[in-house]
């Protein structure tokens, strides 16, 4: 299976929300969703950026259609008000593509007390799905889930999921991007009309890596990553497509899983790839699915 821009259907008339889209790989689907006439909503914390962002999918192709709306994944309360404004001005949405995250950060928590990478990763994301299905006129027909190489060595810590006995930042991102697995999984299962499918973009150039050293203040981490991506790193733009492949491919069932199809899973055209055993687990999926319920009090049935 393999897949390029040139491929892409038609898509006008269709409503694809992508949070996260003001940089990256969300930046470049974002683009060449709008090139294939959707009507993209950039979701993106921060307006400024999201402004030079929305410029430039608007430029994709003339009367690219693309809106930009704020979205904080760290914050219940934005994640509700961004749900029902985008319902109030898209009673459908067609794909919701929840691709948004954060990387190895040191330890911190979101506006509700949730450490930041489940957090953001996984049970803002649930928060807005969970919203989104339950209050529109109709279920999107898909919901893709942005994943990662790095569920491969996550465990869900359910008796410490916040970190708060011991934290590790490249643990604790393995347990978010299980947790997108498991999520994408058990929303196969609890929501039959959607198609439910998951990707993850290989080894690819974006700000996300050095984002933590950033924080940290560490030029040395921040300048390895800078190294690392133009040594080893396909372009944002390659690392997009099994996102946007996700997105639009006719071919795909729920519980697809799509990433790069060169060594490793690191570059390459997107192709179906396997997730772990773990990542399958359904006892472990529906015990997830309660706890964000539980965390967010957000329900798919009210």
């Amino acid at each position: 299976m393999s897949f390029t821009e040139d491929e892409l259907p038609a898509l006008e008339g269709r409503v694809i929300v992508i949070t996260g889209a003001n940089s990256g790989i969300g930046l470049e689907a974002a683009a060449m969703l709008a090139s294939a006439g959707a009507h993209v909503v950039m979701a993106c914390r921060s307006p400024a950026r999201g402004e030079a962002a929305l410029e430039r999918v608007r430029a994709a192709r003339d009367g690219a259609r693309a809106e930009l709306m704020r979205l904080d994944l760290a914050d219940l309360g934005s994640v509700r008000a961004f749900a029902d404004a985008l319902l109030s001005r898209h009673p459908r949405v067609d794909v919701l593509i929840n691709n948004a995250g954060v990387m190895a950060l040191p330890h911190g928590r979101t506006a509700d007390g949730f450490e930041r990478q489940i957090g953001t990763n996984h049970l803002g994301h649930f928060a807005l799905t969970v919203r989104v299905l339950r209050e529109g006129q109709a279920p999107p027909a898909r919901v893709v889930t942005v994943a990662s190489h790095a569920h491969r060595w996550g465990r869900i810590r359910f008796d410490d999921l916040h970190g708060e006995r011991r934290y590790h930042p490249w643990l604790a991102y393995g347990q978010s991007k299980l947790a997108n697995l498991l999520f994408m999984n058990e929303l196969a299962r609890r929501a039959p009309e959607v198609t439910s499918v998951a990707c993850h973009p290989g080894y690819a150039s974006t700000n996300l890596q050095g984002a933590a050293s950033r924080e940290a203040g560490s030029g040395l981490g921040a300048r390895f990553w800078d190294w690392a991506n133009g040594a080893f790193a396909q372009s944002a733009r390659a690392g997009a497509l099994p996102t946007v492949h996700a997105a639009v491919r006719d071919d795909l069932a729920s519980g697809d899983y799509l990433g790069p199809r060169g060594p490793f899973e690191l570059v390459g055209a997107p192709r179906k790839v396997r997730a772990t055993r773990a990542a399958q687990d359904r006892e472990t999926a529906a015990r997830l699915w309660a706890l964000s319920e539980e965390l967010t009090g957000e329900r798919l049935r009210e």
